[in-house]
């Protein structure tokens, strides 16, 4: 949800909530004298800021802007809320701004390359971390600042890589699911034929250097080594207990991501 805050006196606050939000024209943002709600999206694109207005435009709700808040009346505050939910459910999730005075931590990344950014900008906006950019630096609120250091340094090692669906040996959709039910079929019964042709279509498709997005490499190459381990065994006949082994490792470390 986006920052919220009011403004206008207590008084008025109750009389304009009794007296129901006002007609979408009559609705002054500049008023002094009228409760608002200010919805900071800063951290929204233009796109995103031109689908919001769009929606409170078609609910009829009233509203303004004041630089990158969105201003409606109090008594309006319920259904904005309810709209802002349903925008966050299919448009989102949406970054958390961080106010000019805030307390910032600052990182400057002008040597990044843009697909490192990219994977910083959206660990960001997933982690829900309040933060603004300028240019290439990033402020990150100050109480954030290890957890960031963190990402910085797992992003600059490769732990943590994006999924490009057009790069060779890239993950394919579901493949942590997939190798999960495999792991799990192998180690009730080794002999099952589906889960092992299912297995030798699927490894191929892995590579250890390319994880589903936001998945860290190291974890990811762990999985690929078990997968090969299972495709080994089949190759040369191993005993089943070997099969039922290496099918039991592989569904534990794939269960915490299905």
């Amino acid at each position: 949800m986006s920052f919220v805050n009011r403004s206008g006196g207590e008084q008025k606050r109750q009389t304009q909530a009794a007296s129901g939000a006002p007609p979408l024209e009559d609705f002054d943002p500049a008023d002094p004298d009228t409760v608002k709600v200010h919805y900071d999206v800063s951290g929204w694109d233009f796109d995103q800021r031109g689908e919001l207005a769009a929606a409170f435009a078609e609910a009829g709700l009233p509203h303004g802007w004041d630089g990158h808040e969105l201003v409606v009346p109090e008594a309006a505050e319920d259904a904005a809320d309810a709209l802002f939910a349903r925008l966050d459910a299919e448009l989102g999730p949406f970054p958390i701004g961080l106010g000019e005075h805030e307390g910032s931590t600052e990182f400057g990344l002008d040597e990044w390359p843009p697909a490192d950014l990219e994977i910083l900008r959206t660990a960001l906006v997933d982690a829900e971390i309040p933060h603004r950019w300028e240019g290439h630096t990033i402020f990150v609120a100050t109480d954030a600042e290890d957890v960031v250091d963190d990402l910085l340094d797992a992003i600059e090692r490769g732990d943590i890589a994006s999924y490009d669906p057009d790069a060779d040996g890239g993950a394919p959709d579901g493949a942590l699911g997939r190798l999960f039910t495999i792991g799990d079929r192998l180690a009730r019964d080794p002999t099952e034929s589906g889960a092992r042709f299912e297995l030798f279509e699927l490894a191929p498709q892995l590579d250890a250097r390319t994880p589903p997005f936001g998945l860290a490499v190291s974890a990811w190459s762990v999985v690929v080594a078990r997968v090969n381990d299972l495709t080994s065994d089949f190759e040369i006949d191993a005993d089943p207990s070997d099969i039922i082994g290496h099918a039991q490792e592989l569904r534990t470390i794939t269960r915490p991501y299905v």
